[in-house]
């Protein structure tokens, strides 16, 4: 099986999650699904950024899937994700992104960035207003 994204967990509070331009099947959008979840296991915060670049819209079962995901895991990631940063060139997947979101609104702060460089500098934002609030 191809994955569908490949989510990074070495960069701690930070997790990358890179889509691969792979078509989403039942068995590579699950096992995204299962990773992403697997960040929260530390109950820990983070911070996440999703680099859609190379990705291809995921089947309509897919996007209320995912829509259904945020749902089920609202209050984990209200309690542990500080910020999603999205990097999403194409028109076409922030299109599909706004429509995840008409299904099921995310929890936590999010912003829409055309490069890595900007949302890695929110992100690292996030982080730094985290710990002066923590101390």
């Amino acid at each position: 099986m191809k994955s569908y994204a490949i989510v990074d967990s070495s960069n701690i509070p930070i997790i990358s999650v890179t889509f691969t331009g792979e078509k989403s099947t039942d068995e590579n959008f699950q096992q995204y699904l299962d990773d992403l979840e697997s960040c929260y296991y530390d109950r820990q915060q983070i911070a996440i950024m999703f680099d859609a670049s190379k990705a291809v819209i995921p089947k309509l079962s897919h996007q209320r899937k995912q829509a259904l995901w945020l749902s089920q895991h609202w209050k984990l990631m209200k309690n542990y994700c500080l910020g999603t940063a999205y990097v999403i060139p194409s028109t076409a997947i922030r299109t599909v992104l706004k429509m995840i979101f008409s299904f099921q609104n995310q929890p936590v702060p999010y912003k829409i960035f055309s490069n890595n460089e900007e949302a890695e500098d929110w992100i690292e934002d996030l982080i730094s207003k985290a710990k002066v609030t923590n101390e």
